[in-house]
């Protein structure tokens, strides 16, 4: 997989919001957080989680088995490094320390408002999975694998904008860096053209079970063997 180069570890989760922020999980909720040394690329961070957002300027945010949600403080508080906020999701994604979304068990979507007192409001709609991106840029794919990008801060009576395409998983890094996983594991890019043909995206080699991409161009997968990668198909071979 000359797109791809292989970083040790094991993890079945994987959020990026840059080159330098990597966070993920193995498949007993271990916490992980990239070193930026590929010789020694993971510590373990304390705490337990199942799904994971991290952002481009250092949020992260990570919903547990049990469905309560939580902010990482490690960078200010290292005894207790992880801030339980209401409210109950099942996926949850940062593209910044003010544009967090989730969806619960039911679907719904919720967008965070800053404002640890009164945490979330629901904006209408049910994805199964959410990504958002530092530019303010949101995607969401439903039950049924269609694909939606966010249009509510331009149509509030229609916030979805419908895209073709047939995907399980999304991640967004900005507005021209999103991806995903199709329901057989393929991986595709977005050609940052909805009408670009029938299908406006490109399929990139490889197979994974969760999908991470930065604001920087940064993208990471892990495979159904807890294998994980770093995307190198915009470099020089």
């Amino acid at each position: 997989m000359a797109d791809w180069v292989r970083v040790a570890g094991g993890l079945s989760a994987i959020s990026a919001g840059s080159r330098t922020t990597v966070w993920g999980l193995n498949s007993g909720s271990g916490i992980y957080r990239y070193t930026n040394y590929d010789g020694s690329p993971w510590i373990n961070i304390p705490g337990g989680l199942s799904d994971i957002g991290a952002a481009a300027d250092g949020t992260t945010w990570g919903v547990n088995s049990g469905n309560q949600i939580y902010r990482y403080t490690g960078d200010q508080d290292a005894a207790n490094p992880w801030k339980g906020i209401n409210g109950s999701l099942v996926r949850i994604d940062a593209g910044s320390r003010t544009n967090v979304w989730g969806v619960d068990s039911a679907g719904s979507i919720y967008r965070y408002t800053n404002h640890d007192a009164n945490p979330w409001i629901k904006v209408p709609g049910a994805l199964s999975d959410i990504g958002a991106a530092a530019d303010g840029t949101v995607w969401g794919v439903n039950k049924g694998n269609r694909v939606y990008r966010y249009t509510g801060d331009q149509d509030p009576s229609d916030p979805w904008a419908d895209v073709p395409g047939s995907l399980k998983r999304i991640a967004v890094g900005s507005r021209t860096n999103v991806w995903g996983i199709d329901p057989s594991g393929s991986i595709y890019r977005y050609t940052n053209n909805d009408a670009s043909g029938t299908n406006p995206w490109v399929n990139i080699p490889g197979t994974a079970v969760d999908i991470a991409a930065g604001a920087d161009g940064t993208v990471w997968h892990v495979n159904a063997g807890g294998e994980i990668y770093r995307y190198t198909g915009d470099q020089l071979s």
